[in-house]
């Protein structure tokens, strides 16, 4: 696994308003932990009793594919409220990383109104795709990653030059200052691997769900940038010592 931040934006995170991305992040946050699957909440029960409320509750809002396409005007709703719901506190903070830290430059280019709009929609969509791929499928699908990556996309493509600092396994973990346009098309790509060799009842991941996101934000802000892409760098970086992951 990657992970991926922009030293750019660290410094500008403290700058640049972003309600919708906080709104977003408060959201997910109060919704996991209201939830069974924090594990917090002791009306939920302990043990087995804590496991079934889990299941109930993320077959409940989640995204199930063989029910999605049954016909039932409910289920047509589980894709938006998929991206609310998360399936464990891993799954929650990486999720919200990659939100706080992509998601303010993102909202402040594209304008709050678009971007919540780019996020929503393309988020829904990705988990339509992934359940239309998928559709015998009876397993729950829940998280918000195929609406942050579309995050991705868009910030690929507005901001294609900007420095992504990211962590590589094979280069020992250590910090490499790359621009966007390589980083981020190398995400996509090991999304893609994996996705291709996922067997059926493997890791409930759903690349492919990251990869209809991250294909339709940055199709989305090629199209409200009219297809000219954006060849500003992102706001240049606070100084060494206050730049955080």
């Amino acid at each position: 696994m990657i992970r991926n931040w922009t030293a750019a934006a660290a410094g500008a995170l403290r700058t640049t308003p972003a309600p919708v991305t906080r709104t977003l992040i408060v959201l997910c946050c109060l919704v996991f932990l209201i939830g069974p699957a924090s594990g917090l909440h002791p009306a939920h029960g302990s043990g087995e009793e804590l496991l079934a409320a889990q299941r109930d509750y993320f077959r409940r809002w989640g995204v199930i594919p063989a029910d999605l396409f049954d016909g039932s005007p409910a289920a047509v709703l589980t894709p938006a409220t998929a991206l609310f719901v998360h399936g464990s506190w891993v799954h929650l903070l990486g999720n919200m990383l990659f939100l706080h830290v992509f998601g303010p430059l993102t909202e402040a280019r594209m304008g709050r109104v678009r971007f919540a709009l780019c996020y929503a929609g393309c988020g829904y969509l990705a988990l339509l795709g992934y359940a239309a791929a998928n559709a015998g499928s009876e397993r729950s699908l829940v998280g918000a990653s195929g609406a942050i990556s579309a995050l991705l996309g868009a910030f690929l493509f507005l901001f294609p030059r900007g420095r992504v600092t990211s962590l590589l396994p094979f280069a020992f973990f250590l910090p490499v200052r790359l621009p966007a346009w390589a980083v981020l098309p190398f995400w996509a790509a090991l999304q893609w691997a994996a996705a291709g060799r996922t067997p059926e009842g493997g890791p409930g991941v759903a690349y492919l769900a990251h990869l209809l996101g991250f294909a339709l934000g940055f199709g989305c802000a090629w199209v409200w940038r009219g297809g000219a892409t954006t060849v500003k760098s992102a706001p240049a970086p606070a100084p060494e010592g206050e730049n955080q992951p």
